[in-house]
């Protein structure tokens, strides 16, 4: 089983490396986004542009000058981002509202619960809401220790610097989902390939949009093969337990999008939160004792909020939000990263605090599409951090701080590589 597990680690790194480092993950460089729509994916390092902050303490709605001839919105203060989210009857997710939109088909459609309204939403996620309670999730931590320290193993095995990308951001939550799903290890490395490749958005939204319908189809045909001997796995307990009554494309959808929504986001989650902890003495400290780390966990979730925009609303009739009216059709995008840095949180929220007490942060959205693996999230990073640190206390960045290279504009934010020396 190490063999096996190594070397999906290994293949799942080479993919992805390759498409950061060779193709770019760079929506600037789509040629139908004007630089002001870009405002709410561009950061300074860690922090929001200050032209974002400077946005929402203007206006904490405001339209954004984007094409396709329709009105869109940038929602940056926190209640009134909080309300937009919270509003399934004012507002639509479904996927319905872009078709004809920038090459968007009904083929193309993602399935699963992002881009699903009320009541057919509410049905969806009934069906995964069992796998994600605490209850459930519990048996995934001796699995979760087990893939934490066996990357650790893998690291000190190494010589020179470490890439914490590379041999621990990215491997962790891959294996950590794959077995939640009971995805045979026969097919993980290949369906890694589709996943990610719908974060790349370089050849244009079409590009995206074709990636998913090959990831969906690719899941339906793992579907089909759980239908003829259900797994342990997610798949496998929703088809034992709600046979028929789920289709193979509606249970495709819900797998796929439990997968690549949890892969890249946790991912960029363990890099980031680990060059804060190597920045913060303090952070480090409290990341190593677990009656400590929980709030840790919940500060680096706000401060980082690597899911930087929620899906798009559609407005189902006309609306006012703070000050401003929104049209019926109108499109309102949601700044997670703006929200979440919104001074009516508390103060310094500008900041990273170590000692912060939790607040209500929308790192993982809210409303009845807050992320399902919300708590699964939470456990991998509360085992990670402060298993990495007691392991390699010393460890320090191989690279200068200022050398780093970010992610220049993406949905979800991340650092390329993490070089450190373990000390």
């Amino acid at each position: 089983m190490l063999d096996i597990r190594s070397w999906l680690a290994s293949a799942l790194t080479r993919v992805y490396l390759h498409r950061t480092r060779k193709r770019g993950f760079d929506l600037a460089k789509l040629p139908f986004l004007p630089d002001a729509a870009l405002r709410p994916l561009r950061r300074h390092g860690l922090d929001p542009i200050p032209e974002l902050c400077e946005t929402r303490e203007r206006a904490p709605v405001s339209k954004l000058r984007i094409p396709f001839g329709v009105n869109v919105w940038l929602v940056t203060g926190h209640a009134e981002a909080k309300a937009v989210l919270a509003d399934v009857k004012t507002f639509s997710n479904d996927f319905g509202n872009v078709v004809g939109q920038a090459g968007a088909s009904v083929e193309q459609n993602p399935g699963g619960l992002g881009f699903a309204d009320p009541p057919h939403h509410t049905r969806l996620r009934k069906l995964l809401t069992p796998e994600f309670t605490m209850r459930r999730l519990a048996r995934l931590t001796p699995g979760i220790d087990a893939i934490v320290a066996e990357r650790l193993d893998e690291m000190a095995a190494q010589s020179g610097p470490v890439d914490l990308v590379e041999s621990f951001a990215l491997p962790i939550p891959s294996l950590v989902i794959c077995e939640l799903l009971g995805v045979p290890y026969e097919h993980r490395h290949d369906f890694q390939q589709l996943s990610m490749r719908r974060f790349d958005l370089f050849g244009g939204a079409d590009a995206s949009l074709g990636a998913i319908s090959q990831s969906l189809e690719f899941m339906q045909r793992i579907v089909e093969q759980e239908r003829e001997q259900p797994g342990d796995g997610l798949i496998g307990m929703i088809i034992r337990e709600h046979g028929d009554d789920v289709s193979d494309r509606e249970l495709a959808g819900l797998a796929d999008g439990v997968l690549t929504g949890g892969f890249e986001t946790t991912a960029s989650m363990l890099a980031l939160g680990a060059l804060v902890l190597l920045r913060d003495q303090d952070a480090r400290k409290r990341a190593m004792h677990d009656d400590s780390v929980r709030d840790l966990v919940e500060e680096l979730l706000r401060y980082l909020t690597v899911v930087q925009v929620a899906f798009p609303r559609f407005a189902r009739r006309e609306v006012q939000i703070g000050d401003t009216t929104i049209a019926e059709g109108d499109v309102v995008l949601c700044s997670l990263s703006g929200a979440n840095r919104d001074a009516t949180l508390g103060p310094g929220m500008a900041g990273f605090d170590a000692s912060r007490q939790p607040t209500q942060h929308l790192a993982f959205g809210h409303g009845v599409h807050r992320c399902i693996g919300a708590e699964l999230a939470r456990m991998e990073l509360r085992a990670a951090f402060p298993a990495l640190l007691r392991r390699f206390p010393d460890m320090r960045l191989a690279t200068p701080d200022d050398e780093l290279e970010f992610r220049e504009t993406s949905i979800v934010y991340g650092v390329e590589s993490l070089p450190v020396v373990l000390g």
